[in-house]
């Protein structure tokens, strides 16, 4: 093992029994890593993997999943195979296991025969502590006779959610991995994922054939991150409000549904002073690659993409994630947005959302490919996204409720509809009118129309078509006065999150949904939620010079000075090493250097984030930082 002498140790106290393992995974946790003490179910997960158990972990993004197989793969004889589908992202996760002294390498198809054959001799030779691949590369028989000949300390199978077949994220190379069951019964296997409804968690299982296994679940919780959802308006010029009133100078990552739109994204950001760049399938993959990486490395940067970006990104200080259009499902949406905050530190899931949006996915839905039963799936994801958006109850609670898990009856007091709880009004009149609008129209008329006509059928203003169809004879012609044009747009995006209206076909023509009939009939009552002014945080935003200001909001005047002398520092080492500067330290060890002042290498090692080989080298520079960038 590659780490600092003084972690050989725990290593040897390996065979002395349970006590020992687990001081071992102690040392190594503060060692190597630099961290005092485990979270939640992080030490039990090792202790069962060290000792040769399965397992499946269900643990949020920033829960520190990457430990528990990471500590294990140390303590173990032998070089921990860890499985992943992210093969732009596995030279980043090398240096990062790198710069704490940890030997890893990655096998996959940016390696030419001749650096792909150096990393199997290290295999075999025993010279890897970790060893990444993806689920295509490990189901072939000429990898599996070379991991035979290994010595192996664990499988880890990455973002296992992917083996789902009926999931938001399958990969048909996931199927295979049940081999292992077979080929390398002896070796444990844990599979992990910050992504599962209680069916994806059971698919993943037998999937994987991990019956057997000890299932840790932990709460999908992530309270740093304040969830907000606002009525679309012009959401470009949205964005740029939530930009430069609270997050001027952060990393954050903004997602379209179109490529188009991903490009006018950027564009837009960027003629207006702020750094963006557009990420999608359309671009040259070099340009990709690049556009990836710049972002991992570059602190205030805006990554503008498709959800083709981001799984499995280690970027831990994205401030926040912006949704310009409606997510497919929950798991999407709560995968996106947990890229943001992973240091812990408070962040914003922010998305622009309006009845366009609603028509858009139904129609995308019934247009697309596969057969019914895929496409009753994809709607009943829809709909799981639509009571998030339009519920008027904590946003929170109802996406942890979706994950099968309970926050109880309190408020979370992070999201919009805690911060600022909505005004309802009784809509029941309100949809028995546009009820019976749909009807006549189609009945006298045998007529179907999108939101626009039908919305001037109840306002009773004369148009082209009205006119040629006569609508002014029907009697619903200027029934729904009492509501204006953007009412009734609110109340049909409502109405079509609940059933009681449905959009059909290519152009989102409205009819009568599945539970309409009670409503028409007056045995149930609508009440909808008021649009309101978009929320703004109640975050207060302190004075910046860039990014990384959020980290340091509760410091003093001349801490942040030194915070700032900091992470210029930082910057400095990051580019000349050419790895991302949370490589060399986060904001949030930076903070903790900055409140500790210390004034000795043993005391900076004291730091939560400070790992041996860090401290080793890094720890003079550090030093010689603090007292020139003092103030006081």
């Amino acid at each position: 093992m590659s780490i600092p002498s003084a972690a050989a140790d725990p290593i040897s106290a390996l065979r002395e029994g349970d006590a020992g393992q687990t001081d071992a995974a102690l040392e190594i946790l503060s060692r190597v890593f630099g961290y005092d003490s485990f979270r939640g179910d992080q030490a039990a997960i090792i202790e069962q993997v060290a000792g040769g158990g399965d397992a499946v972990v269900l643990m949020p993004t920033g829960g520190g999943k990457s430990l528990c197989y990471q500590i294990p793969a140390l303590l173990r004889e032998g070089t921990g195979i860890v499985i992943s589908p992210l093969i732009a992202l596995m030279s980043d996760q090398v240096a990062a296991l790198e710069a704490v002294g940890i030997r890893a390498a990655f096998l996959n198809s940016t390696l030419d025969l001749h650096e792909a054959r150096a990393v199997e001799q290290q295999l075999l030779a025993g010279e890897l502590d970790l060893l990444y691949m993806a689920p295509e590369r490990l189901v072939l028989p000429r990898t599996q006779d070379l991991l035979r000949r290994a010595r192996l300390a664990l499988f880890a199978i990455d973002e296992a959610h992917c083996v789902s077949q009926w999931g938001h994220d399958f990969r048909p190379d996931y199927m295979g991995l049940s081999v292992l069951a077979d080929a390398f019964p002896e070796v444990p296997r844990i599979a992990l994922t910050a992504t599962a409804t209680e069916a994806t968690h059971r698919e993943l299982t037998e999937r994987l054939r991990l019956q057997g296994a000890k299932h840790f679940v932990s709460s999908f919780d992530r309270p740093n991150i304040q969830y907000r959802i606002v009525p679309k308006a012009s959401p470009r010029e949205q964005l740029l409000r939530l930009i430069t009133s609270e997050h001027e100078g952060d990393s954050g990552i903004v997602y379209c549904l179109s490529r188009k739109s991903v490009e006018q994204t950027a564009e837009a950001l960027v003629a207006r002073g702020i750094p963006a760049l557009p990420y999608h399938a359309g671009l040259d993959a070099a340009v990709r690659q690049d556009h990836q990486e710049r972002f991992l490395r570059a602190e205030g940067l805006i990554i503008v993409a498709t959800i083709a970006f981001g799984m499995g990104i280690d970027k831990p200080d994205v401030r926040f994630v912006a949704h310009l259009d409606l997510p497919k499902s929950i798991e999407g949406y709560y995968q996106e947005t947990g890229r943001a905050g992973r240091d812990g530190q408070p962040s914003t899931a922010w998305m622009a959302y309006g009845l366009g949006d609603v028509v858009n996915q139904r129609r995308f839905i019934d247009a697309g490919e596969g057969d019914e039963q895929f496409k009753r799936n994809a709607r009943s994801h829809l709909d799981a996204m639509l009571a998030l958006c339009e519920t008027v109850s904590c946003r929170r609670a109802q996406l942890l409720r979706y994950f099968g898990q309970d926050m109880g009856e309190e408020s979370c007091g992070n999201c919009d509809t805690c911060l600022s709880p909505p005004e309802t009004w009784d809509a029941t009149v309100a949809s028995q009118k546009l009820l019976s609008a749909l009807i006549r129209l189609e009945r006298e008329r045998d007529q179907r129309f999108g939101s626009g006509q039908v919305i001037d059928v109840l306002l009773g203003r004369e148009n082209e078509r009205s006119a040629q169809s006569r609508h002014q004879e029907l009697s619903v012609w200027g029934i729904g006065t009492e509501l204006t044009e953007k009412q009734w747009r609110t109340t049909i995006r409502q109405l079509l999150a609940r059933g009681i209206i449905e959009a059909e076909g290519e152009y989102g023509v409205l009819v009568p949904g599945a539970h309409a009939g009670p409503v028409l009939r007056g045995e149930a009552t609508v009440e909808l939620a008021v649009d309101r002014a978009p929320a703004r945080s109640t975050r207060s935003r302190s004075a910046r010079s860039g990014g990384g200001a959020r980290a340091a909001e509760g410091l003093g005047i001349a801490e942040r000075d030194r915070f700032e002398a900091l992470r210029e520092w930082r910057t400095s080492v990051a580019k000349e090493k050419q790895i991302p500067p949370y490589m060399v330290f986060s904001d949030a060890t930076l903070v903790g250097i900055v409140e500790a002042r210390p004034t000795t290498v043993a005391q900076l090692g004291e730091v939560s984030g400070v790992g041996a080989k860090k401290l080793a080298e890094y720890g003079e520079d550090v030093l010689a930082v603090l007292p020139a960038a003092s103030t006081d």
